[in-house]
């Protein structure tokens, strides 16, 4: 079987790694291996310790996710075993090459974050006015689409639609990504609070399959990570209140020891502690089993993946 290391590397970011199948012959159309791996970042600088797990985590929770809302919109997954290499079963998939449309799909079901401080400065969130007297973190009387840009360098900008459509350069299907961004909010937040977690606020990104053109009757695809600790906030429903900050189940953990360490935010990143590497990886495995309702295992299982991390015959 084929290995990383003979996969042509197309893209490496701060988690993840995409290789390209179609060169080496990969038989279902133009395809990518998007590898999940364990490195974690705070401040935009990653950090030289891994999570243990945390990459097998962000996987089996996208996977849970796309088999889940197939029916509200199409999605990028083709194949979670066949195509994978051995060494990276439970941490990455095989997916659709797409044409990314150029912005972040953001849903806020709570205010918090950075739109509670934009809230708190204007009364709005990206052009949205929010009723006046709301708290922090607060449950928003209905889910809110706020787009930002995805910036190569530094910080996503956050946007209003109208700038998000003329990025995408077509109303009408930035229209679409809007419906269902919240529609996906608004089935995953219902899910979420029946395991007793609530989903605060989420990133969502789509792209068309390469070749379509702007145009009415496009499939409109889900891609990259979907409903992930790293790509949302998730918070325990039974420690909840309102009026200030929440634990979470991402990595908050690692952020507030490096907010308290004296680093000064600017790379290298220094190491992570290990007890603190350990309760995030009890945090991400704690968000997969409460969300997923089932124990990490039986994903490891699933991927081909053994207890001890080695790979069950197949």
């Amino acid at each position: 079987m084929t290995t990383l290391a003979e996969l042509p590397l197309v893209a490496s970011g701060k988690v993840r790694e995409m290789y390209d199948l179609e060169e080496v012959g990969y038989g279902h159309g133009p395809a990518l291996l998007m590898v999940a791996s364990d490195r974690i970042s705070t401040y935009d600088a990653v950090h030289p310790t891994p999570i243990p797990d945390k990459g097998k985590v962000l996987t089996g929770l996208s996977v849970f996710w796309f088999e889940r809302t197939a029916d509200i919109v199409a999605n990028h997954l083709i194949s979670t075993i066949d195509g994978v290499p051995e060494e990276a079963r439970g941490r990455a998939l095989v997916v659709r090459k797409l044409r990314m449309l150029p912005v972040e799909c953001v849903v806020r079901g709570y205010i918090t974050g950075s739109g509670w401080r934009d809230y708190q400065a204007t009364g709005s969130v990206s052009g949205i006015a929010l009723p006046a007297g709301l708290r922090e973190s607060e449950r928003l009387p209905e889910p809110i689409f706020t787009p930002s840009t995805k910036a190569d360098v530094g910080h996503d900008e956050a946007i209003d639609f109208e700038r998000a459509a003329e990025l995408v350069g077509d109303r009408a299907l930035m229209e679409r990504v809007r419906d269902a961004s919240i529609e996906l909010y608004s089935f995953a937040a219902e899910h979420a609070r029946e395991r007793g977690v609530i989903l605060a606020d989420t990133k969502f990104e789509f792209g068309l399959d390469q070749g379509d053109e702007l145009a009415a009757g496009q499939t409109l695809v889900l891609g990259d990570e979907v409903l992930t600790p790293d790509s949302s906030r998730y918070w325990p429903a039974d420690g909840y209140q309102v009026g200030r900050g929440q634990p979470s189940f991402d990595k908050q953990y690692v952020r507030d020891w490096a907010t308290a360490s004296g680093w000064d935010k600017k790379p290298p990143a220094p190491a992570i502690p290990e007890e603190v590497v350990a309760g995030t990886r009890a945090r991400y495995i704690e968000a997969y089993e409460r969300i997923a309702g089932e124990p990490f295992q039986a994903w490891l299982e699933r991927s081909g993946v053994a207890a001890d991390g080695s790979l069950e015959s197949r």
